[in-house]
């Protein structure tokens, strides 16, 4: 049987020859040809089966009884009428041409649902099959069945899978079909698409701590208030799953007309709910697009509302969100970024830059602070900020940071060999995560070893925050590293916890002041007399610790200046020079 589109059936033809007749008839009223047999004729006139005698130009010959009731006329007021007209054949290309294919003799049966007419203007669903006779003349046999009752029990049991249960809206399958229909684009006025996709705030709550049944009746309402929104500017509701809902605005004006439905949702979840004798009070977040419907997929819209909907909830919940190109780009951007970072190491992606650390008092180089960058094969140069938060969210850190330590000691042993009065030492960043998920231990002496470097030439900078508070596994780490002869350095000091008197009891030997104390102190005309007593009591207090000094960011000569009149022991920054190549640190310890 043709399927809901009406489309024709490529069934095998199975309806018997019982009609031979030995000529064609003109249109119009005719009586059995020369020769029928008569017990034909009765069968044909007595059949409780609507049927149709068809010539090879589609005109009806002689129709029975049933057809004439099924069709509200006389068989004889059917007789020389255009049975296409009748049963509608011609109104889509696939029934029309399958069914002159069936009258010209180059197909056996033709199988299809229509919606015919009656003539007293009511219509009804019926079954049309139309097969050649086998005649001589090229007649063929139509016949029609009512399938009103089964077409109405199909669209019941549609209705049913098509619609939740609990709240009677669209369900997922059904919104879908929709939202394909609507981005088509037949009968778009506009071509534009609006969807608001939202979610509700503590509901999950209310369904595990009242029940199911309050749960249901919750989401019961509040279909209902959603269908208030949105049914006077003829919008489609419906529940995609648990306590998911979408709004589709078709035919949408702009972005103003989605987001005043978003905020029009919003005012009416803030009233409280009584549910079974209990007030119940819900919110929700919503994401909303808008967007042309030109280039656009159902899968693409729906992606874009469940990020703008997750951004919704970062950005606090009970509110709407707009989606935003831009922002999605960023997010794109980090998660390329972030499902490569383990290959782009082992491609050899990353180099490394080194900024000078220099000594105050004297204007020599001390040592560098190596600074990895990635070059990417599509975005370019990334500096650290944009891919080591990255890396430590993944845990490709531990990775990233072990061939930074590698290929650092292996530069500096080169310093060192090609200048051996004047070693300089190398500083490299240290990420918690490679604390703790991995043997940093093992690997600083595994790659000491491998590159010769000596201990006391390499520090380490980990950050304040992460040392603070150090117990277990990280302190024992801190301590074998200072037994071993490495120096640990705490990165951007003053910006976390700074407990000068837990730091006296961990195997630190350096601090590197955060570069925002050293704001105050870029202009000597006008000075931050509270950046600078700050300073000035750091500097102080970790000497008498033991600590050396580095001030970060230095960025002219009267910053470096008043920094050395404190006692800072090392500056780093602009100043000096900005993270350049190794040959270039190799051309200033040669000069």
């Amino acid at each position: 049987m043709g399927g809901p589109s009406g489309g024709p059936s490529a069934e095998p033809d199975i309806t018997p020859v019982i009609l031979t007749l030995s000529n064609g008839s003109p249109p119009g009223p005719a009586g059995p040809a020369a020769g029928e047999p008569r017990d034909y004729r009765a069968a044909f006139t007595a059949a409780r089966l609507p049927m149709a005698l068809v010539d090879r130009d589609g005109w009806v010959l002689e129709a029975n009884q049933a057809l004439g009731a099924l069709l509200g006329t006389s068989p004889a007021g059917l007789a020389a009428r255009v049975a296409a007209g009748l049963l509608g054949l011609a109104e889509d290309d696939p029934v029309r041409i399958a069914y002159r294919e069936v009258l010209a003799g180059r197909r056996d049966q033709l199988r299809c649902t229509r919606r015919v007419k009656r003539r007293d203007g009511g219509s009804l669903w019926a079954e049309v099959t139309l097969a050649g006779t086998g005649s001589a003349c090229g007649t063929a046999l139509l016949s029609v069945e009512d399938i009103g009752e089964r077409h109405s029990l199909r669209e019941q049991l549609r209705h049913l899978q098509m619609h939740d249960s609990v709240t009677r809206l669209p369900n997922r399958a059904l919104f879908f079909e929709r939202l394909s229909a609507a981005l088509d684009g037949a009968g778009s006025r506009t071509g534009r698409i609006g969807l608001c996709y939202l979610d509700l705030d503590g509901f999950k709550a209310i369904n595990d701590t009242l029940g199911h049944r309050i749960g249901d009746q919750l989401l019961a309402a509040v279909a209902q208030r959603l269908l208030t929104c949105a049914e006077p500017g003829g919008n489609l509701v419906a529940r995609l799953g648990g306590d998911e809902f979408a709004l589709l605005v078709r035919d949408s004006t702009g972005t103003g007309q989605a987001t005043v439905l978003a905020e029009s949702v919003l005012t009416s979840l803030q009233r409280p709910f009584d549910v079974d004798g209990q007030r119940l009070a819900v919110s929700a977040s919503i994401g909303v697009v808008e967007r042309e419907v030109a280039g656009s997929s159902a899968t693409g819209l729906m992606q874009a509302a469940d990020t703008t909907l997750y951004w919704a909830k970062a950005d606090g919940k009970a509110r709407w969100t707009l989606f935003d190109p831009e922002r999605n780009a960023h997010r794109m951007t980090r998660q390329a970024l972030s499902s490569t970072l383990r290959q782009a190491v082992e491609r050899g992606e990353f180099i490394l830059e080194y900024q000078p650390l220099v000594g105050l008092d004297s204007g020599v180089l001390r040592g560098v602070e190596a600074l990895v960058r990635w070059q990417h094969p599509h975005f370019g140069r990334l500096a650290p900020d944009r891919f080591i938060g990255l890396a430590e969210e993944n845990g490709s850190i531990v990775q990233l940071g072990r061939w930074v330590l590698a290929e650092s000691c292996r530069q500096a042993r080169v310093w060192q060999k090609d200048h051996p009065d004047d070693p300089i030492f190398i500083s490299v960043n240290v990420a918690v995560r490679q604390v703790w998920d991995s043997d940093l231990v093992a690997d600083v002496a595994a790659i000491l070893e491998e590159t010769g470097l000596p201990p006391e030439l390499l520090q380490l900078e980990l950050t304040e925050s992460a040392v603070m508070g150090s117990a277990g596994r990280p302190l024992q780490a801190l301590h074998a590293l200072s037994e071993m002869g490495v120096r640990i350095a705490i990165d951007d000091f003053g910006t976390g916890y700074s407990n000068l008197a837990y730091m006296s009891r961990l195997p630190v030997s350096a601090l590197k002041l955060d570069g925002s104390f050293v704001q105050g102190f870029r202009s000597a005309e006008h000075p931050n007399p509270a950046d600078e007593t700050i300073v000035e009591a750091l500097v102080e207090l970790a000497h008498r610790l033991g600590l050396t000094v580095t001030a970060e960011c230095v960025e002219n000569a009267e910053q470096a200046e008043r920094l050395r009149r404190i006692g800072c022991d090392t500056g780093q920054g602009w100043h000096y020079s900005r993270p350049v190549a190794a040959e270039r640190i190799s051309e200033l310890l040669a000069g």
